[in-house]
C-alpha cells in the first residue's frame, strides 16, 4: 500500500504579483479615490506625510493604506493642525495622537467659536439696527471700541496653507 501525500499548494510568482499589485494603488487612482490632486499627493510626499511603496513604471504606487492617511490629514488640517504638526502625528506604525495637543487644539476652537458667534450677532444688530445710522447705535459703538482695543477681529497671522 502506498500512501500519497499531498504537495501543499504554493503560490506561483505571477499569482503573488498579481495580489500585491491588487492591494496598491497608482497616484491616479489614490487622486481619484481622496479627491486630491496629483500635485497634493506629490508635495504630501516631499513632506515626508506619504511614502509610496514603489513605480510601475513611472508612476508611483501606493499601499491603500494610504488613503486612511490622507483621512487624517484632512481631518487634521480641518482641524486646523499645521502639516508639520500633523506629520509629527503620523508615524510609520500609525497615528500617534497627543491628547493634550488635541484638548488644546479644542479650547483654540471654542475660542473661535465664541469670537466668531459675538461677531455674527453683533453684524446681525448692526443689519437690524432701528438707529438712524450705526454710528448712533449703543450695540455698535461698543462693538466698535471692542475691535479698536483688539479685543475682536485681529488675530495673530497664521502661516499660509498649502495643500
Amino acid at each position: 500500500m502506498t500512501i500519497a501525500f499531498k504537495e501543499p499548494e504554493r503560490q506561483c510568482a505571477t499569482s503573488a504579483r498579481l495580489e500585491k499589485y491588487m492591494r496598491e494603488l497608482d497616484i491616479g487612482d489614490v487622486a481619484q479615490r481622496s479627491g486630491l490632486p496629483v500635485s497634493t499627493l506629490r508635495f504630501y510626499e516631499e513632506r515626508g506625510l506619504i511614502r509610496p511603496v514603489g513605480r510601475r513604471g513611472l508612476r508611483r504606487q501606493f499601499d491603500a493604506g494610504v488613503l486612511e492617511r490622507l483621512a487624517l490629514i484632512a481631518l487634521g488640517r480641518a482641524a486646523g493642525f499645521s502639516l508639520d504638526e500633523i506629520a509629527l502625528m503620523l508615524t510609520p506604525g500609525g497615528p500617534r495622537l497627543d491628547r493634550k495637543k488635541l484638548a488644546a487644539k479644542a479650547d483654540d476652537l471654542d475660542r473661535t467659536i465664541r469670537e466668531l458667534t459675538a461677531m455674527r450677532d453683533s453684524l446681525r444688530h448692526a443689519a437690524a439696527c432701528p438707529a438712524r445710522t450705526h454710528m448712533e447705535c449703543p450695540s455698535f459703538r461698543r462693538f466698535l471700541q471692542a475691535a479698536a482695543s483688539g479685543a475682536i477681529g485681529v488675530r495673530p497671522k497664521m502661516p499660509a496653507r498649502r495643500t
